[in-house]
């Protein structure tokens, strides 16, 4: 599943237990009438994919839905779910690289005045 979204709010990886668990948070605010503010956490080494992202930013994140089951000390059954994501990509569009040359303002081009439609065009469209 997906999520598409501006990133609202990034938090810092956080260490949790003597093994070294990692978590980061990210949330992202959706763009339809009704926007929602999803809460996606990444673990582990996934947690270095948020490092080259930053608030603003619309991005498509890829994430799995988890649930796991907790008996508290009562002996009550509870559930929790998570989004956990696993990808993440900028839907925003790069600006025109230096490969790119500038395209010159339309009064640079002479137009074509000695154009007949029984020339021949060899053009394939």
């Amino acid at each position: 599943m997906e999520v598409q979204g501006r990133i609202k709010m990034i938090d810092e990886t956080k260490t949790y237990g003597n093994n070294g668990f990692r978590k980061r948070e990210v949330v992202v605010t959706t763009e339809e009438q009704y926007p929602q503010h999803i809460l996606v956490e990444f673990v582990q080494d996934k947690c270095d994919l948020l490092n080259n992202y930053s608030v603003g930013q619309m991005v498509k994140i890829s994430i799995n839905l988890r649930g796991r089951e907790w008996v508290n000390p009562q002996g009550e059954t509870k559930y929790f779910n998570s989004i956990q994501g696993w990808r993440i990509e900028n839907l925003q569009s790069e600006p025109a690289g230096d490969n790119m040359p500038p395209v010159p303002p339309m009064e640079a081009f002479e137009p074509a005045d000695d154009y007949s439609d029984e020339d021949h065009d060899d053009l394939p469209f």
